[in-house]
């Protein structure tokens, strides 16, 4: 499971720019890496999972902007085409997952 992070947050003032800062570094200390300007991402073993990170991202929304977020299963993302101008690229992220033989 996949969980992204949408976000337009105002920067215009240095609180607003304070603010903007301090959200993108709890995304990152919660383990979210950026897909896109503006769009973080993180993968998770469970939806259990996925919402206790929902939450601690909640917990540090700014007071000003808009945030998004969304889950989708690891089928769904598999299935992104992503384009750099009109050629194809791999759609690869790499996360942090322990495999088990």
């Amino acid at each position: 499971m996949w969980v992204m992070v949408f976000f337009d947050l105002p920067t215009e003032t240095a609180k607003q720019r304070h603010a903007y800062t301090q959200f993108r570094k709890a995304l990152i200390a919660d383990g979210f890496e950026m897909y896109q300007f503006s769009i973080y991402m993180r993968h998770c073993p469970s939806k259990e999972n996925a919402e206790v990170h929902i939450k601690r991202i909640t917990a540090s929304l700014p007071v000003e902007g808009r945030v998004c977020m969304m889950t989708i299963t690891d089928k769904q993302f598999g299935e992104i085409k992503i384009f750099d101008g009109k050629a194809p690229t791999n759609s690869e992220i790499r996360s942090i997952q322990l495999d088990l033989f």
